[in-house]
């Protein structure tokens, strides 16, 4: 039986491939850095749990792990034939998804809370997507090793600001309590 393509036209469309998604994902940093602009000193102004990592290293977290997910899902994505691309595909997505929500859940509503159930969903639907790389591609399993220890170290970060900030969705920018109508101090 003829090959439709040799192995290193193979090999140079996954290299291909991951320089797409290695490239997406880095947007999708930028895009999020973005997006979190502006309520720094709202979440600056909150108690943050022991451990929480200096501010730089989020961005610099972040940055490998999406180039890490891009190339999982590349190693993925060049799966062709196999039984649970697709699937593996979608459930990426979904817990993709899921995380690009936390940010303005979190961030926009100050919804710490919000954020700590999504958190959970997120790291559910990444186990979930992990479990299935690893069986599509083995390589692309451990790629998403890292992210799902940083998911791990967010959850606890997310729940540890709820716990230490009751009133966190009500802080203004100058790191006084609004009250509501009607409410006494």
């Amino acid at each position: 039986m003829a090959e439709l393509a040799s192995r290193g036209q193979l090999r140079a469309a996954l290299v291909r491939m991951a320089m797409i998604l290695c490239h997406w994902s880095w947007r999708w940093v930028l895009s999020a850095q973005l997006a979190g602009t502006g309520h720094a000193g709202w979440y600056d102004l909150l108690a943050k749990p022991a451990f929480t990592p200096p501010p730089a290293m989020f961005g610099i977290a972040w940055a490998v792990l999406y180039a890490m997910l891009g190339l999982a899902l590349a190693f993925v994505w060049h799966a062709f034939g196999h039984p649970l691309r697709t699937t593996a595909i979608v459930a990426f997505c979904i817990q993709l998804a899921l995380n690009l929500a936390w940010s303005p859940v979190f961030f926009g509503a100050r919804q710490l809370f919000g954020g700590l159930v999504l958190m959970i969903a997120i790291l559910i639907a990444a186990v979930v997507a992990t479990i299935l790389f690893f069986k599509v591609r083995r390589t692309a399993g451990w790629l998403m090793v890292p992210y799902l220890a940083w998911l791990a170290l967010a959850l606890y970060l997310n729940a540890g600001v709820w716990r230490l900030n009751p009133d966190a969705g009500r802080i203004n920018s100058s790191g006084d309590v609004e009250m509501s109508i009607g409410a006494t101090k």
